[in-house]
């Protein structure tokens, strides 16, 4: 994709590749961050973290962090981010998985996801980085069909 066509894009949900402080639409930011975590939640993720970090980096404006608990259910939960990012008139600008799947991130330039495993998710313990930066409740899960029994 034209690179031009790609920051077009992202400018219509406030995403932006400036390095300028405040170049993104912050409560735009914010509020497709709750989206996101709402989708990790109906996907039974867990110990869903939001972080303002606008105030601490011209990068991102929020940062989702999650726990998984299987492969299969964390691989899920990120493809169906996808469908949340569409919602917003936006998407994914880059995805990354490792191997075993115990850290996938996907970067939507105004919004960063981390969904880890456990394990990995104590091992790295990003949320110690941003200290500073101010939590934002995660919304409750919606009630769609498919989601409410056991996992």
């Amino acid at each position: 994709m034209p690179e031009g066509h790609r920051n077009r894009q992202h400018a219509r949900s406030g995403a932006t590749t400036s390095d300028q402080p405040a170049a993104f639409d912050r409560e735009g930011a914010r509020a497709f961050a709750k989206s996101l975590a709402r989708s990790l939640l109906d996907d039974r993720c867990e110990d869903v973290v939001i972080l303002d970090v606008a105030d601490q980096t011209t990068v991102t404006g929020c940062i989702v962090i999650a726990s998984g608990t299987s492969d299969r259910q964390m691989r899920a939960a990120l493809d169906h981010l996808d469908d949340v990012a569409r919602e917003h008139g936006t998407k994914v600008a880059r995805v990354s998985k490792d191997d075993n799947t115990t850290w996938l991130l996907a970067d939507f330039v105004d919004v960063v996801v981390h969904l880890f495993e456990p394990n990995a998710r104590a091992f790295y313990d990003l949320e110690s980085m941003w200290l500073d930066a101010p939590r934002i409740d995660p919304p409750e899960p919606s009630r769609r069909p498919g989601k409410d029994s056991p996992a």
